[in-house]
């Protein structure tokens, strides 16, 4: 079984999303046709209503990380047992109590964004 490795976004304009949990970057329709690679207890694939309230299109900056297992980078921003990808610097946004109760089932890390 090869590597899985998340989606690149296929344009970068206004139209990106980051994952709330993850920070995970991808357009709206690749959250929407196959989730998220990191979180797919969300089912963001099939219920397209929980890729607005999983996602957001507010963050701050972007890392390619193509061995999130090497990368000092990647450790520094709590990403490394990630899939490879691009992710966000920062998102602004937490994630509703609904699906921060999904994390804690799943026994899953969910760190909010710092509020300043």
């Amino acid at each position: 079984m090869g590597t899985v490795v998340a989606q690149i976004p296929g344009s970068f304009g206004h139209e990106l999303r980051a994952c709330l949990r993850c920070k995970l970057i991808k357009t709206y329709d690749q959250f929407r046709a196959s989730g998220c690679e990191n979180c797919p207890f969300f089912n963001l694939d099939k219920d397209h209503e929980r890729v607005v309230d999983c996602t957001t299109p507010n963050f701050t900056g972007l890392i390619a990380v193509m061995d999130p297992g090497r990368s000092w980078a990647a450790r520094w921003l709590r990403i490394a047992k990630f899939v490879p990808g691009c992710y966000t610097l920062a998102v602004s946004e937490a994630l509703p109590d609904e699906f921060v109760q999904i994390c804690e089932e799943e026994r899953v890390p969910y760190v909010p964004p710092k509020q300043v």
